[in-house]
């Protein structure tokens, strides 16, 4: 991976923020209740991964209404969830895709940042439940999204498909440029009017100046978890390279505008600022943000953390300003 001259690797990095430093300390203190994840099956991995993360999915915006939803696919029926905190009809969408290495998570360890983003950003939001690895492994969760995005045309439930945003964070992010570049390639992306990216994941590999700088004590992520991340979510080592999943290497010209969440203490930043230069130079809008102090996974410090707030407030902005206000 190459390495921007503004990524963190040639910058002064801040000590952990120390909202964010409580936060993983009572992270790692859950975590520590439980056998480690690689020596449990997938299963049992995501039902301690969603005890872990429940305290911290507490409080926040309280949605008028809250539905759930099963939307048809090529691979079959996918859980969702749509968001909504009181707006007409005619309403924007976001379609947000949870995180998790493409393993773990789910619409329920992201309920309360998408609750967040449905009232910050005065939208409605449509969480996705993409089927995770390595029980289904790459394509099969950007398919889901793919026919998710067809469903919406002709569903019924409240929004406006032509004016939707696309968004996620860590894999999820990876998932939403995936499926916004078949999307442009089918000649089916003019709804899409905006990416949100948080710290997300647009290469295969870390550089030795990212492992070393943030692999050590106290990262949220390592390279050998990246790798495990990505082996398990990919069918050959031919798909390491496949510009659907190394999207650094994709063809970026005619996406929306852009906007990506960037932890200076994340090991893989060194994506974020190489994405923004080659959607820059691909003649694409992209703006991204630095939080200094802050690490991977940090907007799931909400609750306690002001930069999670603040990162939060920004992209709902963006979010805002791309698809404008129900009735608009």
């Amino acid at each position: 991976m190459s390495i921007s001259p503004s990524s963190p690797q040639h910058a002064t990095l801040s000590p952990i923020d120390d909202e964010i430093a409580l936060f993983l300390t009572r992270m790692r203190k859950g975590w520590a209740q439980y056998p480690s994840l690689s020596s449990v099956s997938p299963e049992e991995a995501r039902r301690i991964a969603e005890i872990v993360r429940e305290p911290f999915r507490q409080g926040g915006p309280v949605m008028a209404k809250t539905q759930d939803l099963s939307i048809p696919t090529r691979h079959g029926a996918m859980r969702a969830r749509l968001y909504d905190p009181g707006l007409p009809d005619d309403a924007p969408v976001l379609v947000y895709l949870h995180g998790g290495g493409f393993v773990l998570f789910s619409i329920d360890t992201h309920d309360r940042l998408m609750r967040e983003y449905a009232h910050a950003a005065k939208v409605k939001v449509l969480g996705l439940d993409y089927y995770r690895s390595p029980e289904h492994k790459y394509p099969v969760a950007i398919d889901q999204v793919e026919d998710a995005l067809g469903w919406l045309k002709l569903a019924s439930i409240g929004i406006d498909p032509s004016r939707l945003a696309l968004g996620g964070d860590s894999a999820g992010g990876n998932l939403s440029l995936a499926t916004a570049i078949r999307m442009r390639d089918k000649g089916d992306g003019a709804a899409i009017k905006g990416l949100l990216f948080n710290y997300a994941g647009f290469a295969t590999e870390c550089s030795d100046e990212a492992e070393a700088l943030h692999g050590g004590p106290g990262s949220v992520m390592d390279r050998e978890e990246v790798n495990f991340y990505f082996r398990n979510y990919t069918r050959t080592p031919e798909d390491l390279t496949n510009p659907e999943i190394y999207l650094l290497k994709a063809e970026l010209h005619g996406l929306p505008p852009a906007f990506l969440v960037v932890p200076d203490r994340d090991i893989i930043a060194a994506d974020s600022f190489e994405m923004v230069e080659r959607l820059r130079g691909a003649g694409n809008v992209a703006d991204s943000k630095v939080y200094k102090g802050a690490t991977h996974s940090f907007l799931e410090a909400m609750s306690m953390s002001r930069l999670a707030r603040e990162a939060i407030a920004d992209g709902a902005r963006f979010i805002s300003r791309v698809l404008g206000r129900a009735g608009a």
